[in-house]
């Protein structure tokens, strides 16, 4: 019944508003899943995203998934607030599940504000899934820092280290 009204909503919104340039392009085809991250390429990830938010300067969580939201490493800095853990972890469920960075999804909410009803996903920059021979197979979250001033570098410092 959810996804019904939902579906109702969404075309009310593209009827009111017009079609928003974005949902006019063809999206791009979602890469499949494949096996879980390994603790040891978790590791490696967090390890790079903690060098990348200890250098700016922000006490951070980082939470590495696996391709069905399941955590498979977290770990909160010392000095971070209590709230980041929670965050990081609904960073790295949505970019997972929706093998998508969540980035994208803050960029197009001026367009479609309706996304904020999506669950398990937020829609502030600092989750992105990470990608095995063409197959997403986790995704990592970073929280604590201003989304592009820190969270988005954090994580896609843990992605370029286990590419």
């Amino acid at each position: 019944m959810r996804r019904i009204l939902t579906s109702i909503g969404i075309l009310s919104v593209a009827m009111i508003l017009g079609t928003p340039a974005w949902a006019q392009q063809a999206p791009p085809k979602p890469l499949p899943y494949g096996m879980p991250v390994s603790l040891e390429q978790a590791k490696k990830a967090a390890a790079a995203a903690e060098a990348e938010a200890k250098k700016n300067g922000f006490p951070s969580a980082i939470v590495i998934v696996g391709p069905n939201g399941e955590i498979i490493f977290a770990e909160k800095m010392d000095g971070s607030n209590n709230a980041v853990v929670d965050a990081a972890t609904v960073k790295a469920k949505g970019a997972a599940l929706y093998r998508r960075p969540t980035k994208l999804f803050e960029e197009r909410l001026k367009d479609a504000p309706f996304l904020i009803g999506l669950a398990d996903i937020s829609v502030v920059g600092g989750g992105i899934p990470l990608v095995e021979q063409g197959h997403v197979v986790g995704a990592i979250g970073a929280s604590g820092a201003p989304s592009s001033g820190g969270d988005v570098e954090a994580a896609q410092a843990g992605v370029d280290a286990v590419k």
